[in-house]
């Protein structure tokens, strides 16, 4: 009885040593964004290509990747908001694959680069600076997929980059 009392007793001591041991080597249990930022107003994003449309996507894209992913709030009032959120996109695309006797298209591929800044309005800091995402899909007209498609695609990847731009670096 008493070395089943006194291995319970060590095991206990040992818990707590461990535990505490690792305390203080800079690790945490919270969110990996700025905790001084509240709200973000995003700007329309501004494109550099002649495909017109498809900022409008990548906005709402970040928009609503920033509500759920985020302890941020959006808000449709720059006067009231903590920080804003600007940048501009580019859209391309190049065929991948082409069918050897007809030399029509069978896959090709639509790439999106968002050039993005983030600055906190409170103190004027520039908290992402020309920060870069570069996101490629392909598709197939052959199975029915199009441009669109592919760039609804893309957006969506780009959206989910561009908030983990916004995470504080470790």
């Amino acid at each position: 009885m008493k070395k089943i009392l006194t291995s319970i007793v060590f095991t206990f001591v040992a818990a707590t040593l461990i535990s505490v041991a690792g305390c203080g080597q800079g690790y945490q249990n919270s969110w990996p964004y700025p905790q001084e930022i509240q709200t973000v107003y995003v700007e329309m994003f501004d494109t550099t290509s002649f495909r017109r449309g498809h900022e409008f996507t990548l906005t709402n894209a970040i928009c609503k990747r920033l509500e759920d992913k985020t302890p941020y709030k959006i808000v449709s009032d720059r006067n009231i908001a903590d920080s804003v959120l600007s940048g501009k996109m580019g859209i391309g695309s190049a065929i991948l694959a082409t069918d050897y006797y007809s030399a029509r298209p069978i896959e090709k591929e639509t790439f999106i680069h968002v050039n993005v800044m983030w600055k906190n309005l409170k103190t004027g800091q520039i908290l992402v600076e020309e920060g870069q995402v570069n996101v490629a899909t392909s598709y197939s007209p052959r199975l029915g997929q199009t441009f669109d498609y592919s760039v609804d695609q893309a957006v969506n990847k780009a959206a989910i980059r561009v908030v983990e731009l916004m995470e504080t670096p470790w």
